[in-house]
């Protein structure tokens, strides 16, 4: 039988506050739950994207950031982003540096994003279960891409903070 996922509550601080499952922190109580995303680039400055499985229950069949999933009860932010890196894309050796915390709030649910960026010019082996496919895109074709209902409304407002934050800047590609 398998046991229903445990994530933890946090404050806006990050700080641990309690444990609650997937589906109480997915049915609208708006709790705050820790997540980590990973923003994937290559030498050239292009950004990884993927474009979620036709059979996830949020945004199918968009394409979205190329690393994003909870935190397990338990496990720090660190572990989580490391384990979703090898099990959504098969990178085990990414050198994964913050860019910033934000809390996000969509209309399930209230997500405290920690947001991370690697250079990576390695081979990528997208899991098939959690994604359709995966590609570099340049930052033209995303802005391209804007406000046309192809990318997630959490990646485009994310991708904005990316391209504003100071440490996008000093990025050496």
């Amino acid at each position: 039988m398998k046991t229903e996922e445990l994530f933890p509550l946090v404050n806006e601080a990050g700080e641990v506050v309690g444990t609650a499952t997937r589906k109480e922190c997915h049915s609208g109580t708006f709790w705050l739950h820790p997540v980590v995303h990973l923003h994937v680039f290559n030498s050239k400055g292009e950004l990884y994207l993927q474009k979620r499985s036709m059979l996830k229950d949020v945004q199918p069949g968009k394409w979205d950031t190329a690393v994003g999933g909870h935190v397990d009860a338990g496990e720090t932010i660190l572990e989580a982003l490391a384990r979703e890196v090898r099990e959504e894309l098969g990178i085990t050796n990414a050198d994964m540096k913050p860019l910033f915390v934000y809390p996000y709030r969509s209309k399930t649910e209230y997500e405290l994003v920690n947001a991370y960026y690697t250079l990576y010019n390695g081979d990528i082996f997208p899991d098939p279960s959690e994604v359709d496919e995966g590609r570099f895109w340049s930052l033209d074709e995303i802005r391209e891409a804007m406000g046309k209902d192809i990318l997630t409304p959490n990646f485009e407002m994310e991708f904005e903070m990316v391209l504003k934050s100071p440490i996008f800047a000093s990025i050496n590609f």
